[in-house]
């Protein structure tokens, strides 16, 4: 009689995890998908329809190109002193 030990050759210790593999199958690829919440497009459109504020973007915007904004270094610190301590 021929004992073979712990390592019998009929056993494979990963045929376990591979049927689990083998059962589980490809798993369903996950989508990326986006909400926008009401309230955001309700910002959306308020925003549309503020011609003042284009108009104001547009000077400043002009200001800069031609080198005529001039920025108050005090007002601007105190801004955000005032901001950052509240």
């Amino acid at each position: 009689m021929k004992i073979n030990g712990p390592n019998h050759t009929n056993l494979n210790p990963y045929r376990k995890q591979m049927n689990k593999q083998a059962e589980t199958g490809p798993k369903k690829q996950v989508t990326d998908k986006i909400e926008i919440s009401e309230t955001a497009k309700q910002m959306q459109e308020s925003g549309k329809s503020d011609s003042v504020r284009k108009k104001l973007v547009e000077q400043v915007k002009s200001d800069v190109q031609q080198g005529n904004y001039q920025v108050d270094a005090k007002s601007t610190a105190k801004k955000m002193l005032d901001f950052w301590s509240k």
